[in-house]
């Protein structure tokens, strides 16, 4: 990867940790709190791929709240009252452990830290400051700015145009696999950050690295 002056990382599943929600209160929703949790990022990522492309618009909190809906109906068993509870963990997400450290060094080292993602402005916002990480991080770009979802083109143009900068400028982190097969289609070097070692796919978009956390971003900067 050379020449990069911008690291942008997608936010969910990147660098927080989207079960973190459903873990909190795995007591209250019982054995079945993985699953409810597995269903609820699944159906967030389907429900803003399907009203992305016929550009219907909707906010992503409000796709949080309609696919937790659908994970409780399939699910079943949820306790009243759970679902306003899960919905204000998910404002909170815990980063995972070595976000900070990386972000920091890699800030000390002059590269720019920036996050693109579907999230809204104000629930990034709430994760960013809940997770302690708004001295290591110079920006936050929502696909708000852009009126769809990833992996719209119109999405990661967002950063290009920002900082007036040529695709190939940026290293982009994703933990989801086809998110990094598109930011590597627009142009950006990708690192595919598959934490649960997840099968290989989109294998004509290869990603500059996959990595399985984001310390090995630092062997870039030395």
């Amino acid at each position: 990867m050379t020449q990069v002056k911008y690291f942008v990382f997608d936010a969910y599943g990147t660098l927080f940790d989207v079960h973190s929600a459903a873990a909190k209160y795995k007591d209250e929703i019982g054995d079945d709190w993985d699953q409810l949790s597995q269903i609820w990022r699944t159906k967030h990522l389907e429900y803003s791929w399907i009203y992305g492309r016929i550009g219907v618009q909707k906010t992503f909190w409000q796709l949080t709240g309609d696919s937790l809906d659908y994970a409780i109906t399939a699910v079943g068993g949820v306790s009243d009252g759970l679902r306003d509870k899960l919905l204000k963990a998910y404002l909170t997400l815990d980063a995972y452990d070595e976000v900070p450290e990386v972000l920091r060094e890699l800030k000390e080292a002059g590269l720019v830290t920036a996050i693109l993602s579907n999230g809204d402005p104000d629930m990034l916002d709430a994760a960013i400051q809940s997770a302690g990480l708004a001295d290591v991080l110079d920006d936050a770009v929502s696909v708000h700015e852009a009126g769809t979802f990833k992996p719209d083109f119109k999405v990661y143009e967002l950063v290009t145009a920002r900082y007036g900068c040529a695709p190939g400028e940026v290293s982009f982190q994703s933990s989801n696999r086809w998110d990094a097969a598109a930011a590597k289609a627009f142009g950006f070097q990708v690192a595919w950050v598959n934490r649960t070692g997840q099968a290989g796919e989109y294998n004509d978009l290869p990603p500059d690295q996959e990595i399985s956390d984001l310390r090995p971003l630092l062997d870039l900067i030395g």
